[in-house]
């Protein structure tokens, strides 16, 4: 009996550490709690209604995927990105994806259907917390098709940061009014066409040219908005 209990409690502890990792990395990502804001235990634990303990495990968790950032004094703040990190960021986007591209055309030439089916969950993305999920996505199913393992886990790595940079971009392209899931489904129709179509050379241009264009699209973004340094 004693067994059994540990597993329920177990099993009840866990569910409660992955909702609130959940809940507070939707909150995050839609900026619901901005970038250099304090994530105190305590008072995150009160207001999402569990103990401290769910509340740190998603915190070191969140910490991993570069949505988190602990200070010397241990306590923990939403990632706020500099122009510096995007440049970094930018500059290994556009050594990894069009190398991608070229080692996936074979691949993705027989078969587009998972990018095909990105682009139809797009157009039917209710919120710009989905198409800015489904954007990524679009660009790890290329990396999958790769079958670099390392390059894909080297990505991954990023993904986070990533996630936050293009959700705060795609938020502010709604708010100047500009169709975001529009032009990613046109701009991911092109690539795909291109794997269908055109040579290995084709689709690693063209995916630098997708990668470039991420580049400037920051401009829309107020520098009082990249980051509080």
């Amino acid at each position: 009996m004693q067994t059994v209990y540990q597993m329920t409690t177990n099993s009840a502890y866990t569910s409660r550490t992955d909702q609130t990792t959940s809940l507070l990395r939707q909150e995050i990502l839609n900026g619901q709690i901005e970038p250099g804001n304090l994530l105190a235990e305590s008072a995150v634990a009160v207001r999402l209604g569990v103990s401290r303990m769910p509340v740190r495990e998603a915190l070191f968790t969140l910490e991993r995927e570069g949505f988190v950032e602990f200070s010397g004094t241990g306590r923990a703040f939403v990632k706020a990105l500099s122009p510096q990190d995007f440049e970094e960021l930018y500059k290994l986007r556009l050594l990894m994806e069009p190398l991608a591209a070229r080692l996936a055309s074979s691949s993705l030439k027989a078969d587009t259907s998972l990018l095909e089916k990105n682009i139809k969950d797009t157009g039917r993305a209710k919120t710009m917390l989905d198409v800015t999920r489904l954007d990524l996505e679009f660009h790890e199913i290329i990396l999958e098709a790769s079958g670099n393992g390392r390059l894909l886990k080297l990505w991954r790595s990023l993904r986070g940061e990533l996630e936050l940079w293009l959700g705060r971009l795609h938020r502010r392209h709604q708010v100047q009014k500009l169709d975001t899931r529009a032009e990613t489904i046109r701009s991911h129709r092109t690539i795909v066409d291109c794997f269908k179509q055109q040579t290995p050379d084709a689709c690693e241009a063209l995916t630098r040219k997708h990668i470039t264009g991420w580049r400037e699209w920051l401009p829309v973004l107020p520098e009082s908005e990249w980051s509080d340094q």
